[in-house]
């Protein structure tokens, strides 16, 4: 089948998503539209499964379209087909769209969503339908998101007056908006690197894991992707502190987005000029600097207070399967309970703990390596978030997206490639399409790794003509636009212009 054939397959695939998803997906709990609202357990059973099938055939078309080489106008073209039927879905995958919503709500009410959850809402007022429809775990949950996002779901509340399907569908143009902006950034990384557009493209946005969480499931993951890349392509071509400042802004999403201003200061050390502590201070002290005075303005000028700096881990008192910090901790916190009379949570909270300080220790060392030469700036930034999420005490499916974005414009073929194509292919089935985790997840997750590894070990995914044999390997001008085997070799360091 050729790629203009893997389009239309993957097409049909979000096309069947989106309709089993008006029958199972996470429908609000009362809906004034009328629209979206609950058509049985029978229905939602035979949604689920035209989901399922759909999911299936559009994880296979992304696949088998990974194979074939293509221009990147034809990787936008396959992008707009694939997401155009997420636009007018019903939330996927999850609830949390309506917490943004209620949080939102709450906002233009003038609550304080760092002290109190959307419970707090009037259940007749502005966001009380979205605040009935949040998942329980996060009814009485301070926000964990920056004064940014909230500023944003506020406007979304206040111009749709919380109704559901508005206000859900404003939250979308915003992912939307993301999605652009991260299809930008992807493709000058990929550049940047002397790396093929389409190939980064394929991997970073066009991939089902981020079609069904960001767009689908409309998670604001999106956005801080989407600014933390954007801020540090510009600090690539010497703009430090307007991407400085663009972190800044990611950061007011969600925090992780901060481990950029690490390397951002790599970059700019390795372009400033004076005395050796000169450039240190420069290089560790001024990306920070530009980073928390946006990040205090945005604050100051949201009127939410500073309460994010304290609700930052609320997500971590969530337990989640796929955090191995969190399930070595409970099992060694169970076993030290029954052995030792030990508070079991004090040790799954210090093995989480413990989890962490590992990930910062092991960024530290990717930062030094980058100074040195051994890697890019961009590639370790990727591997860094990639660390930071598989030591995570919380850990959900789409947050492989944060390193995973920039891997995938930054980093040759190779096993690690092959890890994110599996895991891509894989984590798409652990979430039902109403946003639980069922058991039965977990071993369509399983089979997926071990039939994707087979295949990819088999008959790797890599493009006919595409060669990737290192950081900056050569790119087939025939697979690509605007990146030429032939062309010069861009090193990927700042510039001297701020």
């Amino acid at each position: 089948m050729s790629a203009v054939g893997y389009r239309r397959l993957g097409a049909a695939g979000s096309l069947a998503v989106v309709i089993g998803g008006w029958f199972a997906g996470k429908l609000p709990v009362h809906d004034p539209w009328g629209l979206w609202v609950d058509h049985g357990s029978v229905a939602k059973a035979v949604g689920a499964v035209i989901a399922y099938i759909g999911l299936t055939v559009l994880v296979v078309a992304w696949w088998q379209y990974g194979r074939t080489a293509v221009t990147v106008r034809d990787t936008l073209i396959t992008l707009a087909w694939w997401t155009a039927p997420f636009l007018i879905a019903p939330p996927l995958y999850s609830a949390d769209v309506y917490s943004y919503i209620a949080q939102g709500s709450m906002v233009v009410e003038g609550h304080d969503v760092y002290t109190v959850g959307p419970s707090a809402l009037d259940p007749g007022g502005i966001g009380g339908d979205a605040a009935a429809s949040v998942g329980h775990h996060w009814r009485d949950t301070p926000a964990p998101y920056g004064p940014l996002f909230l500023l944003l779901s506020a406007a979304v509340a206040k111009a749709t007056g919380g109704t559901i399907v508005p206000a859900v569908l404003g939250l979308r143009l915003v992912a939307l908006a993301s999605l652009v902006l991260i299809v930008w950034s992807l493709r000058r990384l990929a550049a940047e690197h002397g790396h093929s557009e389409s190939r980064a493209l394929w991997l970073g946005a066009l991939n089902p894991l981020l079609l069904m969480h960001v767009i689908g499931g409309i998670h604001n993951d999106g956005l801080m992707i989407g600014l933390m890349l954007a801020g540090f392509v510009l600090a690539l071509r010497g703009r430090w502190i307007v991407g400085s400042a663009l972190i800044g802004l990611a950061m007011m999403v969600k925090s992780p987005a901060a481990v950029a201003l690490l390397f951002i200061g790599v970059l700019v050390h390795a372009a400033a000029t004076g005395p050796a502590w000169r450039r240190w201070a420069k290089g560790l002290l001024a990306p920070g600097l530009v980073a928390c005075a946006v990040a205090g303005g945005a604050t100051l000028i949201s009127g939410t207070g500073f309460g994010w700096l304290h609700t930052q881990g609320v997500a971590a008192n969530i337990h989640t399967a796929l955090s191995v910090t969190s399930d070595i901790g409970l099992g060694l916190g169970q076993v030290a309970h029954l052995l030792l009379d030990v508070d079991a949570d004090s040790v799954k909270s210090a093995v989480q703990t413990l989890g962490l300080a590992v990930a910062i220790g092991l960024i530290l060392v990717l930062a030094r390596r980058a100074m040195r030469g051994a890697v890019t700036p961009a590639h370790a930034l990727g591997l860094s978030l990639l660390l930071l999420v598989a030591l995570s005490p919380m850990v959900q499916p789409w947050y492989l997206l944060w390193g995973m974005a920039v891997v995938a414009a930054t980093g040759r073929y190779g096993r690690l490639s092959a890890v994110l194509i599996v895991l891509s292919a894989a984590l798409v089935y652990e979430t039902h399409p109403m946003g639980a985790t069922p058991p039965y997840g977990f071993v369509l997750a399983g089979l997926a790794v071990l039939l994707g590894t087979f295949a990819i070990r088999r008959d790797p995914v890599v493009p006919p003509g595409t060669l990737l044999p290192g950081p900056r390997g050569p790119v087939d001008p025939a697979a690509d636009q605007g990146v030429s085997s032939a062309s010069p070799e861009r090193t990927p360091t700042a510039r001297s212009t701020p």
